[in-house]
C-alpha cells in the first residue's frame, strides 16, 4: 500500500513548456517524475491524486548537460517527464496548484 506523500515523490512537478502545451491539446498531461519510478508507478500515482482516468504513459529521459559553475565543470540532474494520456472527458488544469 503506497501513501500519497509516496505519490507525491514519484510525480516531482507539472512541465509548462510550448511542447507541453501542444500535448494538452491532445489530451495529455506532461510531469517530471523520479528518475526511478516505472510506468504503473506514474499511472496509479497520477489517477489517485487527480481523480482521473489514465489511458496511457509515456516516459523519456533527458541527459543532464555538462556546464561550467564559476569555473569548475559540472553536470546537471537527468530528468525523466511523463507524457500521460488521459480518458475522454478527464482533464488536469496544471495552471492552478497542486
Amino acid at each position: 500500500m503506497t501513501t500519497k506523500a509516496d505519490m507525491y515523490d514519484v510525480i516531482r512537478k507539472p512541465i509548462i513548456t510550448e511542447k507541453a502545451t501542444m500535448a494538452s491539446e491532445h489530451g495529455a498531461v506532461v510531469f517530471e517524475v523520479a528518475i526511478d519510478s516505472n510506468k504503473p508507478q506514474i499511472k496509479e500515482a497520477v489517477e489517485t491524486l487527480f481523480g482521473v482516468k489514465v489511458k496511457a504513459v509515456n516516459t523519456s529521459i533527458t541527459k543532464g548537460k555538462a556546464k561550467r559553475f564559476r569555473g569548475m565543470l559540472g553536470k546537471r540532474k537527468d530528468v525523466k517527464k511523463a507524457y500521460v494520456t488521459l480518458e475522454e472527458g478527464n482533464s488536469i488544469d496544471v495552471s492552478t496548484g497542486l
